[in-house]
């Protein structure tokens, strides 16, 4: 399991340019980037309560989604679709609430939900926002775009870092949409 890009953005741009490294803040999210803050970033949320805690501080996707993208036909590289660490070797949509990822030499985030895809994917590619969903057979919508952290233990984080699972005490709760 490892980390294979980092990104970020100052600006509320879906995508986010790759870095040579990100630092991570406790409790704020990837210092530089536009989600950044103990309180919500995301615009759509700030409208409905700006004092609402920031659970969006750091967007995952695993490099596997880009690949799957790919070969439907859509050319999609690490950033692109607003994530601040692309990794590789992991189920990140399997894993649940509160489930705490080290990354390299010191990081942890804790993983909060899924990230909802949105409307603004389209404005990447026509139809990107339907290929990041998909009906599980019991009719349950499945959401492939990513998952959403806050940082427990701040850091900095590198493309080639390792990444570590360490799952939460059971029972375990899957994730929902943040």
């Amino acid at each position: 399991m490892i980390v294979t890009a980092v990104h970020r953005s100052a600006t509320h741009t879906m995508s986010k340019p790759t870095q040579a490294s990100i630092r991570l803040l406790e409790g704020l999210g990837v210092e530089g980037d536009a989600h950044h803050g103990a309180t919500v970033k995301h615009r759509s949320r700030v409208k409905r309560d700006p004092t609402a805690p920031n659970l969006r501080q750091v967007h995952l996707i695993h490099a596997e989604l880009h690949e799957e993208l790919a070969r439907a036909g859509f050319k999609i590289v690490a950033g692109q679709m607003g994530e601040n660490i692309t990794t590789r070797g992991v189920d990140l949509l399997g894993l649940p609430t509160g489930t705490r990822l080290h990354l390299g030499d010191s990081a942890v985030v804790e993983v909060t939900g899924l990230r909802n895809p949105c409307h603004q994917l389209d404005g990447i590619q026509p139809g990107l926002m339907e290929a990041t969903l998909e009906r599980h057979a019991t009719g349950a919508l499945v959401r492939k775009a990513g998952i959403m952290a806050i940082v427990l233990v701040g850091g900095e984080v590198h493309a080639g870092d390792t990444l570590r699972v360490e799952l939460p005490p059971e029972p375990h709760r899957s994730l929902e949409p943040v």
